[in-house]
């Protein structure tokens, strides 16, 4: 900055802008309070189905969003103009007391343009003359005023650029408190972008500690990760990542611990990058992308590393399980990624595992967890972070048959389990809705193809047992209003209550299917024996508080929930008993860590007192909150009761589990299990809400009911499915 730019300078069209910015906060946050209270909180509240369920909701959810961003945004324009006027200020005065103090020394100091200063002596040649010292350190004092009133201004001109490139529609959620936090996340950026770039195997320890704490710090700041992303290019950070694999490829102990910790903050650090809409961040996307099918750090000299070294996809994959990436940029990396892993001839699913083969032995990409050579797994990790995302990729049915079957043939069940769950939920692994989520049409689309592939006779059970029956079980326990609605069948569906956009898509047959392959995996089974238990207990609940809410009688709404209490639960239990177990004790032990983990789960869920009136539960990835709902405004007491009881009578009857559960000889006390707690869960009702209906009349019409379900799931049991016992 010139000096007389500081000297002379008129700060009062900034003040101006702080004040209009001020102003434009004031009225943005009147705005976003309009669209969060009137517009987002009515919309879910709104009794809407089909297309207003799901894609007006969302828009206007999307809509109110940005208000919220609007506010932020230039909530950080006021703050960085305001700090940096202050400071321009500030350092207008130290200019002129130097200048001052410097007068009085005699001394001269003088703009002569071109950002440039004449420092001179004012003194007659009869005068003494100030020594050459002290004109140096008049000069030393003003170059570093004006250095430091330049970076000021520079640095503020910078974070401006950088938060209006952020956002190429709508606005940025960066935010910063003032000029120096904004600039300061940038030159931390250039810092560790600098660290990265250097040659893993010339990083030292410290120098690695160094960067793992500095992209853990800011590994959420949009304008840091932008900027380190782009500066270390997309080769540059395959590069970073595949060298540093291959440097530290038997890490172990302490060494292993920071590795992990440096691959997830920069892997999150990366997911927030990936939500910038600069210009240079959009190309990074699309070379990133590009760059999968290179290779990184072949060695043919060295016979224990693979000539062809890791590809692109491989390294970024690895790069994916933590943090949550943006919807687009996984759209199209995941077309391409899936498009590779599909090309193999022959069966659905089959060939994977050889398009990603690699002699290397030594390169360990994700330390610990496998090699990382399949990058379909982190890239279901991130799918299962972006539930919106993880629609987008299966909605279509033929990556969904792929991406299901090859579980069989690769070790990916797990982390497709997830992004499944992300799929049909709308609900993103470790996020709590504020709000029940409704299901689209599409993701109900989904759940169907996936309850058809696993009810499928020649194969199908099969996807079952790769690590994905936990959730299979949790997306059931998502899904138990449209598949009651399913089970019950035509003239009864409308019971069941729930704000789904396609309420009776799913298909019997499948459905039936699908929970009994479901039923054989522990985890599995103890989600849908919890889903099914509170979602009886939640819908029991809704109709004896308000008979209102159906036009039929209290008594023959209790009287079909209760016999499709029976069906669900007798299909359950047909299918343990129909496994025949033969380790016992192993089964006893596995089922009652199953109950345990899966009831812990289910009793912070309800416990949360989300207001619905017939819930389905979320996957096990939330803490504390249900997703799915029909409206009405009823809480889940009645269902954390249901838990507690079901809990209970676990730890109470470990002897017979592995008769019950385990070999299933005793489906009799299974059956006056689900009895007894569809009985309870009625009488909890009734005793809440002071409902006039008798417990004794009630007990035995649920008794009557529930029997006939049951014996009717056999029936439908011998249609649908093959079984041992035909």
């Amino acid at each position: 900055m010139d000096l007389e730019a500081l000297q002379h300078g008129n700060f009062s069209q900034l003040g101006e802008a702080v004040t209009d910015w001020t102003q434009m906060i004031g009225k943005l946050e009147k705005l976003k309070d309009r669209a969060e209270n009137e517009l987002d909180k009515k919309s879910k509240k709104a009794n809407w189905s089909g297309v207003n369920a799901t894609v007006t909701r969302e828009f206007i959810t999307k809509t109110a969003k940005e208000f919220g961003d609007a506010v932020t945004q230039a909530r950080s324009i006021r703050n960085i103009l305001r700090d940096t006027r202050d400071e321009l200020i500030g350092y207008r005065g130290d200019l002129q007391d130097a200048i001052d103090r410097a007068l009085k020394k005699k001394i001269s100091v003088m703009g002569i343009g071109g950002g440039k200063f004449l420092v001179s002596s004012m003194c007659t040649p009869d005068e003494d003359q100030p020594t050459e010292g002290a004109i140096n350190a008049v000069k030393n004092e003003i170059q570093g005023i004006l250095a430091k009133a330049t970076e000021s201004d520079d640095s503020a001109a910078k974070a401006l650029r950088a938060l209006a490139d952020q956002a190429k529609y709508g606005f940025s959620g960066a935010e910063y408190k003032d000029r120096d936090s904004a600039a300061e996340a940038l030159a931390e950026a250039e810092h560790m972008a600098k660290l990265a770039k250097k040659d893993p195997e010339k990083l030292t320890a410290r120098e690695l500690a160094t960067l793992t704490a500095g992209l853990k710090k800011y590994r959420n700041d949009e304008l840091f990760s932008e900027r380190f992303a782009v500066l270390m290019g997309p080769k540059g950070t395959l590069g970073f990542w595949a060298g540093t694999a291959d440097t530290h490829a038997r890490a172990s102990g302490a060494e292993l611990d920071q590795l992990k910790e440096l691959q997830k903050n920069l892997s999150m650090t990366l997911a927030t990058a990936t939500h910038s809409d600069s210009a240079a961040m959009q190309e990074w996307k699309r070379d990133i992308i590009n760059e999968g099918n290179t290779s990184f750090r072949p060695d043919p000299s060295d016979p224990y590393k693979s000539p062809l070294g890791v590809r692109g996809f491989q390294v970024m994959s690895s790069l994916m399980s933590h943090g949550k990436y943006d919807t687009e940029f996984l759209d199209d990396y995941g077309k391409k990624l899936l498009k590779a892993d599909m090309a193999p001839r022959g069966s659905v699913g089959t060939g994977t595992n050889e398009v990603w083969e690699n002699a290397d032995q030594s390169l360990d990409l994700v330390f610990g967890k496998g090699a990382g050579g399949d990058p379909v797994i982190g890239f279901m990790d991130a799918l299962s972070h972006n539930s919106e995302a993880a629609t987008n990729t299966f909605d279509s049915k033929a990556t969904l048959d792929h991406v299901l079957q090859s579980t069989k043939y690769t070790d990916r069940g797990v982390s497709v389990g997830h992004a499944l769950e992300a799929a049909v939920t709308g609900v993103s692994r470790g996020e709590t809705p504020s709000e029940p989520v409704p299901h689209s049409k599409t993701q109900v689309t989904i759940m169907k193809n996936i309850m058809n592939a696993v009810a499928q006779p020649d194969g199908g059970a099969d996807l079952v047992k790769k690590g994905i029956g936990g959730s299979f079980g949790h997306m059931a326990s998502a899904y138990m209003p449209e598949i009651n609605r399913t089970m019950a069948g035509q003239g009864a569906e409308s019971i069941f209550l729930t704000n789904s956009a396609a309420p009776d898509d799913l298909e019997r047959t499948d459905a039936t299917r699908f929970l009994y392959e479901v039923a054989r995996d522990t985890n599995g089974k103890a989600a849908l024996l919890y889903g099914e238990g509170i979602y009886t207990s939640s819908v029991l609940e809704a109709h004896i508080a308000d008979p209102d809410l159906h036009d039929s009688t209290t008594n023959q709404k209790i009287g079909v929930i209760a016999k499709n209490a029976g069906v669900i639960d007798g299909i359950i239990a047909h299918s343990t008993a129909d496994a025949e177990i033969s380790e016992a004790k192993e089964g006893e032990k596995d089922w009652n860590e199953s109950v345990k983990r899966e009831g812990d789960y289910y009793k912070s869920v309800v416990s949360a007192g989300l207001g619905v009136g017939a819930v389905a539960l979320a996957p096990q990835n939330l803490t504390g909150a249900m997703a799915g709902a029909a409206g009405g405004g009823f809480f889940g007491g009645i269902a954390g009761m249901a838990v507690d009881r079901f809990m209970e009578g676990r730890e109470q009857d470990k002897a017979e589990d592995s008769a019950l559960y385990g070999t299933g000889k005793d489906l009799n006390k299974a059956q006056d299990d689900a009895n007894w707690q569809t009985q309870q869960s009625a009488r909890n009702a009734i005793e809440r809400h002071d409902s006039a209906l008798k417990k004794g009349s009630i007990d035995v019409l649920i008794n009557d009911k529930l029997n006939d379900g049951w014996q009717h799931s056999d029936t439908i049991l011998e249609d649908a499915h093959r079984r041992p016992s035909a």
